[in-house]
């Protein structure tokens, strides 16, 4: 029986650390420039009416997480978006996807967004309290919660990823169905060599 040779193995994408980085530099200094005009111009005054008044600018500070859960355990919650940033830093350089790249830089951004504030604003030291501004449909968060910049990027770059996931594509810019028909493959290769 004649051997045939192998094919050549299909080049890995690209890495896409670089866009992990660029994306969270961006949206990370959006949150911040947002967080510090809002905290600058409407701290302490009536929350500002937008778009008909589906949403409201106000300025509420957070001890707490998204909903103000765990409030009083601001130091838990710095320490947990560190974990986020590190785990995140170091997954960085296997991507080879675009879109968990992005995805990824989106949560990055706010983690390390919120992570500022919790390190930087009052009453300081990793107990902090987060600068929300955004109230959706009411204001004082009667009709949603009330959130930011670096909130919307965890929530979109955390939809992003999940969408992937489901749509099969992995962050080493493969997809599940390749990795199945080349098990597949491997499995009957493998049968064919014990006949």
């Amino acid at each position: 029986m004649q051997e045939t040779p192998e094919a050549p193995a299909k080049p890995l994408p690209k890495r896409r650390v670089g866009w992990v980085f660029a994306v969270a530099v961006v949206f990370w200094a959006i949150d911040l420039v947002t967080k510090n005009l809002v905290a600058a111009n409407l701290e302490g005054k009536e929350p500002v009416r937008i778009l008909g008044g589906l949403v409201y600018l106000q300025v509420i500070r957070n001890p707490g997480a998204a909903f103000s859960m765990a409030t009083g355990m601001t130091w838990v919650l710095a320490l947990v978006a560190l974990a986020v940033v590190i785990a995140i830093i170091w997954l960085a350089r296997r991507l080879r996807s675009i879109g968990w790249a992005i995805g990824l830089g989106l949560v990055l951004a706010g983690a390390t967004g919120n992570l500022t504030d919790r390190i930087f604003r009052a009453p300081g030291g990793l107990q902090g309290h987060v600068v929300d501004f955004i109230s959706a449909f009411a204001p004082n968060g009667k009709g949603f919660a009330i959130f930011n910049i670096a909130d919307s990027a965890i929530c979109v770059g955390g939809a992003l990823i999940v969408l992937l996931s489901l749509l099969g594509r992995d962050y080493d810019g493969t997809s599940t169905k390749d990795k199945k028909k080349a098990a597949a493959e491997e499995q009957q290769e493998q049968q064919e060599e014990q006949a």
